[in-house]
């Protein structure tokens, strides 16, 4: 059987990982724990695509360890004590155990003692959050660690390599491919390395040959083979920031219709992640306080889309996306946190004072931790008059009300109670 182009371009060792630095990298602690063979188990948990397997396999290609990969909803316990043995008799094994958030209880006790002992190093894969979905028994056995999405760059750069490796990748087809279309491919699946690898080999073996033996890929064909529609065709591949930023302005403007405009292009696109991200940035830093509790509404919808997926996605964004247009606006507390940390680059004595720093510990109170601190619930509004600013801040004021809605409105009269310098 004909094995997948992500299958086969999969790293053998840590360097040909793409992506993961923070983890992988020179001197970061799973390449440390490569370089010192000081394996421990571990739970790798990100976005499908990504290079959870990619690790894993890595892992054991560089440490020359014996490698299994099981999958915890579908693989038996029987399936884990085979691997337990081949522990045994090797001396340790590195098991993959994919969808580890699905094992259950009987899998889990039988593990526990061979990740204990080291027989077992566990990689555990999946896509759930480990802290929520791992049962505490496992989790306190294992490195947890986070990874990160692929940037476009990471896909292109892998995409590359398998157009050049003649062993395992197209290296054998003479292939040229636009700008354009390897673009796309980095774009339109949204961080998921394997589904850009896979488009890549459908679109070269299915693209006939010219006179020349030149397999030619253009926008069209990668559109095909991912199913995603390129937002522009413009050289500079420009457009998909474009459009993003036409749909802040718009929501920004107060424009309902030019905002669905490039929402709709974006879901066209198959952009919903893009779509979902810009809304939730818009929400905070452009209606803000000026109406709360739709930026809240915003971010259920955002949740609401990740849950039904397209096409069904289209309808709570769309909802968020007529509430934020005809929203009242404020981007106060977005300008007040940038002026702060303005100032916090400019500020050379940044020393919390001493009546503000905690004094629950032994001995504080001989450094004056804690001395003067006027604790506000006892006096009369909860609130007394003293200094919480450094004193090289004193003064400052960074946050800006806004009184072009009920609630910000609220906020200032409060604000003006309580700011005696206002």
């Amino acid at each position: 059987m004909d094995q997948p182009l992500a299958y086969r371009m999969r790293p053998k060792t840590i360097e040909e990982i793409v992506g993961q630095d923070h983890l992988v990298g020179e001197n970061k602690i799973i390449w440390r724990m490569v370089v010192a063979n000081q394996l421990s188990s571990m739970i790798l948990y990100g976005p499908p695509g990504i290079g959870k397997t990619s690790i894993a396999s890595a892992i054991a290609g560089t440490t020359k360890h014996a490698f299994r990969k099981l999958n915890a909803a579908t693989d038996t316990k029987k399936d884990l004590q085979v691997v337990v043995e081949e522990g045994k008799m090797s001396g340790n094994v590195i098991l993959l155990l994919d969808e580890i958030h699905r094992l259950d209880k009987p899998k889990q006790d039988f593990l526990l003692p061979h990740l204990e002992s080291g027989r077992v190093i566990l990689i555990g894969a999946t896509t759930e959050n480990p802290y929520i979905s791992i049962h505490p028994a496992i989790r306190s056995r294992c490195h947890i660690f986070e990874l990160k999405t692929l940037s476009q760059n990471n896909i292109k750069s892998a995409l590359n390599r398998a157009l050049h490796d003649e062993e395992k990748g197209l290296g054998a087809f003479q292939v040229e491919i636009s700008d354009q279309a390897l673009n796309h491919l980095a774009q339109a699946t949204n961080g998921d390395l394997r589904s850009s690898l896979n488009a890549l080999e459908l679109a070269v073996k299915s693209t006939k040959k010219d006179q020349d033996g030149t397999v030619h890929i253009d926008l069209d064909t990668v559109e095909e083979c991912t199913q995603r529609k390129a937002i522009s065709h413009d050289k500079d591949g420009d457009s998909h920031y474009d459009v993003m930023s036409a749909l802040q302005k718009s929501i920004r403007g107060s424009d309902v219709h030019a905002a669905l405009h490039y929402a709709g292009r974006l879901i066209e696109a198959g952009e919903l992640e893009t779509l979902s991200r810009r809304l939730m940035v818009t929400a905070y830093e452009d209606i803000g306080l000026a109406n709360p509790a739709g930026a809240q509404r915003a971010v259920v919808a955002v949740l609401a889309s990740e849950r039904l997926g397209l096409p069904e996605a289209r309808i709570p964004l769309a909802n968020a996306i007529v509430e934020l247009c005809l929203s009242d606006k404020s981007n106060s507390a977005y300008m007040a946190i940038n002026a702060a940390l303005k100032d916090l680059n400019q500020a050379k004595d940044k020393s919390v004072p001493d009546h503000l720093k905690d004094s629950h510990y032994a001995g504080a109170k001989k450094l004056g931790r804690g001395k003067d601190y006027l604790y506000p619930h006892s006096y009369p509004g909860a609130w007394v008059d003293q200094a919480y600013l450094p004193t090289a801040l004193q003064g400052r004021r960074y946050y800006q009300p806004k009184e072009n809605s009920k609630f910000e409105s609220a906020l200032k009269h409060q604000y003006d109670k309580y700011d005696k310098d206002s």
